[in-house]
C-alpha cells in the first residue's frame, strides 16, 4: 500500500511538473496576448496601394519574453517574422521585459514581488536568469541574435547606422526581409551598476527606458510608489546613454523623471509605447505639455494599440489617438508603439497592420503624413542616433 501511494505521489508530482513546464507557459501566452479581431474587413484599394510603399516601423514589442519560435508563424501572440513580412513591417523594436510586479496596476506598484521569475523558471530559461535581471535581458538578446542567424537572411539585426543602411539597400531590392533592434523596458536590468550598460550595449541593446511599472535605481515610474525624478545614478545614466548613442525611451517614466531627462538630453527622445491624455486621460498616458516638449527634441511619440492607450479596441481608436498626438506634436513626431505581445489585447496582429493604414486614411491624413507616422519618423531618429 505504501509503495502504491509513493507511485501515485510520484506520478502526480511528474504530472504537475509537466504542466508547469510545458503547458502553463503556453496557456499564459495564449491568454495574455490576444488579437481581438477574428476576421478583418477588406482594406480599401487606396490603402492597399499605399501600404505596399510604406516603411513601417514599430517601437515596442515584447515577443522575446515568450517561448515561441519567431521564425515560424504562430497561432499564439501578435508578432513573428512571417507575420511581420505579411504585414510589410520593415522594422520592429524587440523590447525585453525583466520584471513585473504581482498585482500590476497603473497607479502604485512596489518592486518587491516579481512575476517574471516564475515565468523564467517555467519556460526553462537558464538558471542564471532566475535571480538576475541583467541575465534575463542578455538571454532575450541572445534569442534575437539566434533568430536572425537562422532566418536565412529574412531577419536583420540593427545595431549601427551602417547596419541600417545595408538593410535599407537590401530591402529596396527585396521587400521580403524585415529587421529588428533591441530595447529594454526599464533600467532595472543594470542592477544598480552603470557599467552594466556596457555589457548590454555589447549584446546589441540600442534603446532603454529608465523605468517600467516600478521605481528603479535610475528614476521614478509613473506607476511607482514614490514617482520621483532622476537619481544621481539616473543623471549619470542619461549622459552615458547619449555618449554610447543609445536611445532614451520615456515610456512609463514619471512626470518628474520626464522633466528631468528633458532638461539634460541633447539628442532626440522617444516614448516607445503610450497614449496621450488629450485622447485617453489616465496615468499611463502623456500630458499635452510632455508630448510637445518631447517633440521639440526631435523625438517620436509611439502611440499604442491597446485600450488603456487609446480608449478603444478598434483601429479607428488608434487613428483617432494618432490624430490628437499629431495635432499636438506635428506629424513629424508621431510613430507606432504597438506593445504587441506585451500582455495586451490588440485589434490586429502584425500581419494585419494595413487595418491601421486604412483607418489613418479615413481619419483624413495625407499619404505623405501616413508615411512619416508609420515609420519614416522612427527611421529618421535611428539614422541620427545610432552609432
Amino acid at each position: 500500500m505504501k509503495k502504491k501511494i509513493l507511485l501515485i505521489g510520484g506520478f502526480l508530482a511528474a504530472l504537475l511538473l509537466s504542466l508547469f513546464f510545458f503547458v502553463l507557459p503556453a496557456q499564459l501566452d495564449q491568454r495574455a496576448n490576444q488579437v481581438l479581431a477574428k476576421t478583418y474587413p477588406a482594406p480599401s484599394p487606396r490603402a492597399q496601394a499605399l501600404h505596399q510603399k510604406l516603411f513601417i516601423a514599430d517601437l515596442h514589442c515584447d515577443a522575446l519574453l515568450w517561448n515561441r519560435d519567431l521564425l515560424a508563424r504562430n497561432s499564439r501572440g501578435e508578432v513573428d517574422v512571417p507575420r511581420l513580412l505579411e504585414g510589410n513591417m520593415a522594422l520592429q523594436a524587440f523590447t525585453v521585459v525583466s520584471k513585473v510586479p504581482f498585482g500590476l496596476n497603473l497607479e502604485s506598484n512596489s518592486d518587491q514581488k516579481d512575476m517574471i521569475t516564475l515565468l523564467a523558471i517555467a519556460q526553462r530559461w537558464p538558471p542564471s536568469t532566475w535571480g538576475s535581471l541583467k541575465h534575463r535581458a542578455l538571454h532575450q538578446a541572445k534569442k534575437l541574435h539566434e533568430f536572425a542567424a537562422h532566418s536565412a537572411g529574412k531577419l536583420a539585426l540593427i545595431k549601427t547606422r551602417e547596419d541600417l543602411q545595408n538593410y535599407l539597400a537590401r530591402r529596396q531590392e527585396n521587400s521580403t526581409v524585415t529587421a529588428g533592434f533591441l530595447g529594454s523596458e526599464g533600467a532595472q536590468v543594470l542592477e544598480g551598476q552603470l557599467e552594466n550598460l556596457d555589457d548590454l550595449f555589447a549584446a546589441g541593446f540600442r534603446m532603454m527606458a529608465p523605468t517600467h511599472f516600478f521605481d528603479t535605481e535610475i528614476g521614478g515610474s509613473a506607476h511607482g510608489l514614490e514617482k520621483g525624478g532622476l537619481t544621481a545614478l539616473g543623471r549619470a545614466w542619461v549622459k552615458k546613454m547619449e555618449e554610447k548613442k543609445m536611445i532614451i525611451d520615456l515610456a512609463h517614466a514619471s512626470p518628474q523623471t520626464i522633466d528631468e531627462v528633458l532638461a539634460l538630453a541633447t539628442l532626440p527622445l522617444v516614448v516607445s509605447h503610450t497614449g496621450v491624455k488629450a485622447a485617453c486621460d489616465n496615468t499611463r498616458n502623456l500630458s499635452d505639455d510632455h508630448v510637445k516638449r518631447i517633440a521639440q527634441t526631435g523625438g517620436v511619440i509611439g502611440i499604442g494599440f491597446w485600450d488603456t492607450a487609446v480608449c478603444g479596441t478598434e483601429a479607428k481608436a488608434i487613428a483617432k489617438a494618432i490624430r490628437h498626438a499629431a495635432n499636438l506634436a506635428g506629424v513629424e513626431h508621431v510613430g507606432l508603439g504597438s506593445d504587441f505581445d506585451g500582455a495586451v489585447k490588440t485589434p490586429f496582429d502584425a500581419a494585419h497592420i494595413i487595418q491601421l493604414t486604412d483607418a489613418l486614411l479615413m481619419e483624413g491624413f495625407a499619404d505623405e503624413e501616413i508615411a512619416l507616422m508609420m515609420g519614416g519618423n522612427v527611421l529618421r531618429v535611428l539614422q541620427e542616433i545610432l552609432p
